[in-house]
């Protein structure tokens, strides 16, 4: 059965490789990005299958307006996925205010917004899903990362909040959780300039394993979108997909010391409590 989906971020990893596979299976896909014109080898190829438009996530006007539009002229949209983002690289005293806001803006602010405005359309039509694409970085964290992690651990947390509001809708949500993979993500990279007194700390170690390639790229791109397409299948919605044994690895390890962890202050958490 063929589905539409709308996707933001498309002119370059995951959300390019998204719309090309699924354009491919036979589906339709409204794909929104900043440059359509990055586009236009797609459009010509499937030009009763791609709707395109300009959107730049920051902007809460625009993303009403082009949803609006899309809702409109294509009928229904079974699936959203918010896509858009990318990575805000340094510790964080190195980084400029200017910096911490933009990354807020595009990743988090952006992908609340754009499930915000997606919700009246999708309750009206009778439910629909959405895929947030987030990281691994939503549940673990790696030095020179502390805003894109903030964010990606905000949106986990927004959509675990939203899911349960409209389930009675038959709106689900699926939070994909990709591992580092060799997309675009390192090249798009926001980096600040390195502080010295940081070059002999945890920060300066991540700072020169990505320099020098060291810092493990093991993800599969094609074949974690593939995934990604194939949870609008599953039912009910996975809540969480980890996507590369990195991911896995580094997220169950993270989960079980922090249960253990919980675990070892149970008697102070609970005689925190009022008396009987």
């Amino acid at each position: 059965m063929q589905r539409t989906w709308f996707i933001t971020g498309t002119s370059s990893g995951f959300g390019r490789i998204m719309t090309e596979q699924l354009l491919a299976r036979g589906d339709r896909v409204a794909a929104t990005l900043r440059t359509p014109s990055a586009l236009a080898e797609l459009q010509a190829r499937y030009p009763e299958q791609l709707w395109v438009a300009q959107l730049d996530v920051t902007d809460e006007v625009a993303i009403d307006a082009v949803l609006a539009r899309a809702f409109t002229e294509l009928g229904r949209i079974d699936v959203v996925v918010s896509n858009a983002a990318y990575g805000l690289f340094g510790a964080a005293e190195e980084l400029t205010g200017e910096q911490v806001r933009r990354q807020l803006d595009t990743n988090l602010l952006g992908s609340i917004q754009l499930i915000r405005s997606a919700l009246p359309w999708l309750r009206k039509q009778g439910g629909g899903r959405v895929i947030q694409v987030s990281s691994e970085g939503g549940q673990i964290a790696y030095p020179n990362f502390s805003v894109y992690h903030a964010t990606k651990w905000g949106i986990e947390g927004f959509v675990e909040a939203v899911a349960q509001e409209v389930a009675p809708f038959g709106i689900e949500f699926t939070l994909a959780e990709p591992g580092p993979t060799p997309t675009n993500f390192a090249a798009g990279l926001d980096a600040a300039p390195a502080m010295a007194e940081y070059d002999a700390t945890p920060s300066g170690a991540v700072r020169r394993a990505l320099a020098d390639g060291s810092f493990k790229l093991s993800g599969d791109p094609e074949r974690m979108v593939r995934f990604m397409i194939d949870s609008a299948d599953q039912s009910p919605a996975p809540r969480r997909i980890a996507l590369g044994s990195t991911a896995y690895d580094s997220i169950r390890a993270a989960l079980i010391d922090r249960l253990a962890k919980l675990e070892a202050q149970k008697d102070v958490a609970c005689a925190a409590d009022l008396d009987a």
